[in-house]
Parts: structure tokens; sequence; C-alpha cells
């Protein structure tokens, strides 16, 4: 079967396109700028701190929203037929997360995320986009040829898996609900939720296995 790709492409965007500054990044990009002339601020402190929230802070909403999904049927029922209310009632909500939908991945068929025409994007469960998923080559191959992507981020699917890529908007984002991975039955959420990654959540990736917390 050819590889999937949602159809719904009519992006209504109320921000900028990230090949373009808004007046509120332009204003932080010269404030940063003015200040580390100054000598006031570090820019490697500030990168620091970017990654962090792109890495660790931010999407440890969202591994903990998957992480429940595994372990409570009742909730992940609830996340494929209103993922705004089910992740909300976890206390993730806000700004770029306000109407979301959850894909899950199965034994047939793997979701990857993007957005074609600009970088929508669900903070509240993943934090900061990483660079790689604004760039204009992953928003045009990720459609095109979404099998070789993955295999450059290293995640080589078997040849009868099906791929769909769902296409973001500013009014919808979505959040990709990995395979829990064999031998996790024993394991409490908290566990869980370590082996999941951000772009295991965007569809880059897989869920990490438990020998990888060893």
């Amino acid at each position: 079967m050819h590889d999937d790709h949602n159809d719904d492409h009519d992006h209504h965007h109320d921000h900028a396109h990230d090949n373009h500054y808004s007046d509120m990044q332009a204003r932080v990009k010269a404030l940063e700028t003015l200040l580390t002339e100054k000598g006031l601020i570090d820019p490697a402190a500030i990168d620091a701190i970017v990654e962090t929230y792109e890495t660790k802070v931010g999407p440890r909403n969202g591994a903990r929203v998957v992480a429940k999904a595994w372990s409570d049927p009742d909730f992940a029922d609830w996340l494929k037929r209103d993922a705004t209310a089910a992740i909300a009632s976890l206390g993730y909500t806000g700004r770029q997360g306000e109407h979301m939908r959850a894909v899950f991945n199965t034994v047939d068929t793997h979701n990857l995320i993007v957005c074609t025409l600009c970088s929508c994007y669900p903070w509240s469960v993943l934090g900061l986009p990483p660079v790689w998923y604004k760039a204009p080559a992953y928003r045009s191959r990720a459609v095109i040829d979404p099998r070789g992507v993955l295999a450059e981020f290293g995640l080589t699917l078997p040849a009868d898996k099906k791929i769909r890529v769902w296409d973001s908007t500013a009014e919808l984002r979505y959040l990709v609900i990995p395979e829990r991975p064999e031998g996790t039955d024993g394991m409490d959420e908290a566990a869980l939720a370590g082996l999941v990654s951000r772009d295991a959540m965007i569809g880059t990736a897989v869920a990490g296995s438990p020998e990888a917390l060893a």
C-alpha cells in the first residue's frame, strides 16, 4: 500500500512563517544582540536553556500523557475521542495546544507529524520545536518521502508498515502515541515515561526499550 498522507492541506495560520521574523521575534533578537554586546548575557547559556526546554522539560509533559495512555485503557480511549480534554485533565494546555488530536501507532501503521507550510507544533506537550522540524527540507520531504526521512533519523520500518503523515495547522496539533515496548508490563507510569522521547511523539523515532534505562 502506498504511504498515506492526510489530504487536508488547508492551513489558516495565525502567525508568520518561520522564514521571516515576526515583530516579537525581531524584538527578541535585537534585545539578545544588544545584551550580548554589553556582556550582560552569555549566548551559550541561552542556548543551553533553550535546549533544556526543547528536549527535557517540555517533552516530559507529552511523555506522561503517553505513559498514562499505555497504563490506563480508559484514558487511552478518552485520548482517542477527545485528546484536548484528556490532555488538559493532566494539566497540559494553553497556547499552541488548544486543539489536539492523538494518533496511535500500531503494528500496521506508523504516524509522522509535520507542518508543511509553517511550523505549527504542540508546545504544551512537547515544549519548543526542534530546529529540524521548522526546516524547509523536513517540511517538504516528510510528505514526499516519509520512509526516506525516517531512515535518515535512524528509523527503518518494515516495508509492509504503512506510514501516515499528519499535516498540522494553527487550528489542530497532533501528538503521536508510540507503540508500547515489549517487556514493560511491570513498569509504572513514571518509568514508562522515561522510555518516551520527543522524537517518538513526533514520529521520527519509536519508544525506547526497558534496557535503555538500565
